[in-house]
């Protein structure tokens, strides 16, 4: 008796409901920086000199990705193997290194 059998969707919503979870607090301040064009300021440095396109585009991009994030986690474990959750997870870890990359380069 194999007591997960046919519940890889309830996993995956619990897995994307949690990664939610973790994720609403900087989704909302994306999506603040994103909207408002006053906050690039905020920052100071080079941030502040960029040109205002730029600044909402990262923020922009930032906050979808970080809104898809919990439907794409709560996908993957539901469907994938360990194999390919591995590989997913190193795809998400790498877009996460060049979003940081991109930041520091806008900020210092």
């Amino acid at each position: 008796m194999n007591v997960t059998e046919g519940k890889s969707g309830l996993w995956g919503a619990l897995a994307g409901l949690f990664t939610f979870a973790l994720i609403a607090v900087p989704l909302s301040a994306a999506f603040a920086f994103a909207t408002n064009p006053r906050t690039q300021q905020l920052f100071g440095g080079r941030l502040s000199e960029a040109t205002q396109g730029g600044y909402q585009a990262f923020w922009w991009i930032v906050t979808i990705f970080l809104f898809v994030l919990p439907f794409l986690v709560g996908y993957a474990v539901a469907r994938l193997s360990g194999r390919s959750l591995a590989i997913f997870g190193a795809v998400v870890a790498l877009f996460v290194i060049a979003v940081l990359v991109l930041g520091q380069l806008f900020v210092f």
